[in-house]
């Protein structure tokens, strides 16, 4: 019986020891498996910056001179990198990150004639600006063309450059041939109408005689409203084919940059003078005076499409995009009245390019565009950081950058959805 009661007590022992055992496992598992969902729900957010003090780029900053904020919340940077081209030149890290620095270029040509100049800025940006290892997409007017980092490698800048005006001009000529068609319409429509009520000089222009009549203002109003809509409708930006392209980019690894060569825009427009007239002139006739005003509507402009949206997605694909106005003035055309009109493009891109982290640069001179563009691809900061409390709500998340040196300009990607 003794011995029973023994082995009982032994028996139980051995059980209390073994749950003792499972409590200990349980919890351990349960600490791991906390850990782990922890680690799955963490995210790293890599943010390419620039930073510069007057024109100079500011090459000697440290991981403590910089300030990370999402939402206004600071963060703790975990790593920074300094980049030049796609080389690590410097590093400093609390957490290991391999950065993906290969370069994709995406050049996009929005030109409605070819200019010889360009090749001057073609040459640069081949013979400056791309090494091994680069992959360069264009995109002209008409077609897409992609080029490898081994095709490019084949292939000398000169005969690179060559290949790709005689392709640009092609492009340019095919691919605009209705908005050109339209322009052409529209300066005939203007000298028309300084037959119609100009001077003897316009009137000589014309090859016709100067005669007034209702009729033929209503019929030279009515056509010209049809051209400039005409025209407005070519020259829209498609939201979706920007948002698809931001797609598109999404999942590439390495850095992304688009450089975007913008030809400013002039439009032959009906002598702001002779419309005047035709105001006093005609005030009392209702029909004349709606065509009036619908032709001096056209002058104002908005964006044709959802800008924070076009923002807020090229931002959260990490594109840089380096938009480049090109200022050639408008040719002369004797008896047409030229007037720009660039402003809603130049407005929507520029904000496009600022929220990427991008830059904006204006001159009459592609060689200085593209040397400009080449310096903002040149050296650059990659930051890491993994965000506090992150929750993926499919909301935006607003990312600031700062740097100790009150006087250093920063830009970089100012956010990315939580997905």
């Amino acid at each position: 019986m003794g011995r029973t009661k023994k082995i009982a007590k032994e028996k139980g022992r051995k059980m209390k020891n073994m749950a003792a055992i499972l409590g200990v496992l349980l919890f351990v598992l349960t600490i791991l498996a906390q850990e782990i969902q922890q680690e799955a729900s963490a995210i790293n957010v890599e943010v390419p910056v620039r930073v510069l003090k007057g024109d100079a780029f500011v090459d000697n900053l440290t991981i403590d001179d910089f300030e990370v904020y999402e939402d206004g919340i600071p963060q703790e940077i975990a790593a920074v990198y300094f980049i030049k081209k796609t080389s690590i030149e410097r590093q400093e890290e609390k957490k290991k990150f391999i950065p993906k620095t290969q370069r994709h270029f995406f050049l996009f040509f929005e030109i409605s004639d070819y200019t010889k100049r360009l090749a001057e800025g073609l040459s640069y940006f081949f013979e400056n600006v791309l090494i091994p290892g680069d992959n360069l997409t264009i995109v002209s007017p008409l077609k897409t063309y992609i080029f490898d980092s081994e095709s490019l490698d084949t292939m000398t800048s000169e005969e690179i450059v060559s290949e790709l005006q005689g392709i640009l001009r092609k492009d340019a000529l095919i691919g605009n041939a209705e908005y050109r068609s339209a322009i052409m319409d529209i300066q005939r429509m203007a000298r028309q109408m300084g037959a119609l009520m100009g001077s003897p000089e316009d009137q000589a222009l014309s090859g016709g005689d100067a005669h007034l009549y209702e009729k033929d203002i209503d019929e030279v109003f009515s056509h010209y409203i049809v051209l400039l809509d005409k025209l407005e409708s070519l020259r829209q930006v498609e939201e979706q084919k920007l948002l698809d392209f931001a797609n598109y980019l999404q999942d590439r690894e390495g850095q992304k940059f688009v450089i975007l060569f913008y030809q400013r825009e002039f439009i032959p427009q009906l002598d702001s003078r002779l419309l005047g007239q035709v105001g006093q002139m005609y005030q009392d006739l209702p029909n004349l005076m709606f065509q009036l005003q619908t032709i001096q509507g056209f002058s104002s402009r908005k964006v044709s499409f959802d800008l924070e949206r076009v923002k807020q997605a090229y931002s959260d694909s990490s594109i840089s995009i380096h938009f480049l106005f090109f200022t050639e003035p408008a040719e002369h055309v004797p008896g047409v009245q030229f007037v720009e009109q660039s402003e809603d493009i130049f407005s929507a891109f520029s904000e496009m390019a600022l929220a990427s982290g991008g830059f904006v640069e204006s001159s009459s001179n592609p060689e200085y565009l593209f040397q400009r563009a080449s310096e903002a691809s040149e050296n650059y900061y990659l930051i890491y950081y993994s965000p506090k409390n992150y929750q993926a709500d499919g909301k935006f998340k607003n990312i600031t950058v700062k740097v100790k040196d009150k006087d250093c300009r920063v830009s970089h990607r100012v956010g990315y959805f939580a997905d």
